[in-house]
């Protein structure tokens, strides 16, 4: 079962953006890089479809370079989106994303049409940060953890352009499996909806399979890459234990702490620039997902169809 996150205060953002959403000109969804179709959030899709909007992969400078650029072509090949990808402490691209935003909405601007800019996403995606870099100041809280901003606010980059931050939402109930995974190793789910070591063996599946060589380097395995890739994830983990000292009195491995490590070693970039998932990969995860729903559907039909024939009527 998928890891869900669903506190209230994302409620409320909900209907905050509903609310906003009606007198906004552009909506800015800031996605990570390293989790671009994990990081999207069909409700944000719902609640602003109908607007210009631009995909944002941030982060994109601890992703991975060949798969965010096939991140990009895929965003791209979808009708009215734009896509590209940035580090949001990047400065002069943060500051063209105004300019961006201008010819998504070319009719406005001005003081009589100020350009009204929405920027949303998932928790924990860097968009505090990205506003602050696009100000030039520190006007949005900032910080490494999930559901930090719980309030929207209103932050002014020109005479005429507007920005709304958002707090970071994700959805009621995420049905792709391997998002919750991805999600919560990229921090941008609250530390008490997930177990830490079966997040932490879910991404060393994906590590073994795609980055075998920056596990070999960062952990000093001494293993050969096949080695690497064939070892039952669960084995991995306690090597990777053992090498960074999670050993408890009688030899054992600290398997916790193990888990901690590899996630935090990936959060902040110690095992190079990685990306947890492709495009072909996501839409083979969202298939399986939607067949499930759908027999998830059709059973829970058969079962009331079944109750409301058995009930007499007297």
């Amino acid at each position: 079962m998928a890891i869900q996150w669903f506190p209230g205060h994302m409620n409320s953002t909900r209907r905050l953006i509903e609310e906003r959403v009606k007198d906004i000109d552009v909506v800015i969804e800031v996605l990570d890089a390293r989790i671009p179709g994990s990081s999207f959030n069909p409700l944000l899709q719902q609640l602003t479809g109908h607007k210009p909007r631009m995909k944002l992969l941030n982060k994109q400078d601890v992703a991975d370079p060949v798969k965010t650029q096939l991140w990009l072509d895929w965003y791209n090949a979808q009708p009215g989106t734009r896509a590209i990808a940035m580090d949001a402490e990047e400065i002069a691209p943060a500051r063209r994303l105004v300019d961006a935003c201008r010819q998504l909405a070319p009719n406005r601007g001005g003081m009589a049409k100020p350009m009204r800019v929405l920027i949303c996403g998932v928790p924990n995606v860097g968009k505090s940060t990205l506003i602050n870099t696009m100000s030039g100041k520190k006007q949005a809280k900032a910080a490494d953890e999930a559901g930090v901003t719980k309030d929207e606010q209103r932050i002014v980059l020109d005479h005429d352009f507007y920005l709304w931050d958002t707090p970071g939402m994700l959805w009621p109930r995420i049905s792709i499996e391997q998002s919750g995974f991805n999600l919560a190793a990229s921090g941008s789910i609250g530390r008490n909806a997930y177990d830490e070591e079966l997040v932490a063996l879910e991404l060393l599946l994906i590590l073994q399979k795609h980055y075998a060589q920056n596990l070999n380097e960062r952990y000093k395995l001494g293993m050969t890459l096949e080695q690497i890739r064939d070892m039952p994830d669960y084995e991995l983990l306690e090597a990777i234990g053992r090498k960074r000292g999670c050993v408890m009195s009688g030899g054992r491995v600290n398997t916790q702490k193990a888990a901690e490590v590899v996630i935090t070693d990936y959060r902040t970039h110690m095992l190079g620039r990685i990306t947890l998932e492709t495009p072909e990969e996501f839409e083979q995860w969202a298939a399986a997902a939607a067949i499930a729903d759908a027999e998830r559907a059709a059973k829970k039909e058969a079962i009331a169809a079944a109750k409301k024939k058995g009930v007499k009527r007297w």
